[in-house]
């Protein structure tokens, strides 16, 4: 199932931006969850719709949204579907605060129409993860970047071979009030990343592991994987002729490492040994 586009613009922002085609997958059971999938740079909702629907996980609802076609600094400002803007697949490139508020907003007016007995969560693949990440701070601080209120109460978020914006102005957010601390401490986040990643270089994805733990994220899952990658997701890239295409790569094993624990009722295990639950898979 899909449906049209829609314009996103967290309150107070200065532009509109126009999302494409959202694609859903029904859950083929008990609904007892609802996720909205993020795709990487240059990819489009209808690509990770397809293989979310294969996943033997009936109980989760999966809302895979398309990201609008916009310049990109890292393309030299040739238009591709991104979430933001971004001039480097790292922790280290300017944020594009407006973007990630943009998008963040479109996440959460994704969830604000379910059922409210159902967990909620974000999850994303690269620069998908970035903003499934960027999301899950939004939750824990209470706000966007830009100040205006977080609507949504968020379950659970997860992140593969991505990275983590923000990252240098996190620490003073989250110790701005007792209640965002209490909201990081609990909150689940996981964090994959393959080491053979050539796109998103692994060290990033471990920095931006570190830099949530170091800033009050104490349910923070971390996996490493050694094996190589697959193609998985085109990507637009620049080279020394000009743009060529290339294929991004997914660590098969992230994928999998979701799914399992899914399917056995827990996404993260606390420090107390107790879990989280997103969904229970009988």
């Amino acid at each position: 199932m899909s449906f049209g586009g829609a314009s996103s613009v967290a309150a107070g922002g200065k532009r509109p931006f126009e999302y494409g085609r959202t694609h859903v997958v029904r859950p083929k059971g008990a609904h007892k969850a609802t996720i909205v999938w993020l795709h990487g740079l240059g990819d489009n909702g209808a690509s990770w719709s397809q293989l979310l629907e294969t996943l033997p996980l009936p109980n989760i609802k999966w809302i895979c949204p398309t990201a609008p076609t916009r310049p990109v600094a890292i393309f030299g400002g040739f238009p591709s579907t991104a979430w933001f803007d971004v001039a480097d697949l790292s922790e280290d490139s300017p944020d594009d605060v407006e973007g990630l508020d943009s998008s963040a907003a479109h996440v959460a007016n994704l969830l604000s129409t379910e059922p409210a007995d159902i967990k909620l969560g974000v999850g994303g693949f690269s620069m998908g993860a970035a903003t499934a990440l960027y999301s899950g701070t939004c939750f824990a601080h209470g706000k966007y970047g830009n100040g205006n209120p977080y609507p949504v109460n968020l379950s659970v978020a997860v992140g593969l071979s991505g990275w983590l914006p923000c990252a240098r102005s996190l620490k003073n957010k989250i110790e701005s009030s007792q209640e965002a601390a209490q909201k990081a401490s609990s909150l689940p986040l996981m964090l994959c990343h393959g080491k053979a990643d050539d796109v998103v270089l692994y060290k990033h994805g471990e920095r931006s592991a570190d830099a949530l733990k170091s800033t009050g994220f104490a349910n923070v899952e971390f996996k490493s994987y050694n094996s190589g990658t697959i193609p998985f997701q085109r990507r637009w890239t620049k080279s020394s002729s000009g743009l060529r295409q290339a294929w991004n790569s997914a660590v098969p094993r992230q994928l999998d490492r979701m799914k399992r624990c899914l399917e056995k009722g827990s996404v993260w295990r606390h420090l107390n040994n107790k879990y989280l639950w997103l969904c229970r898979i009988e």
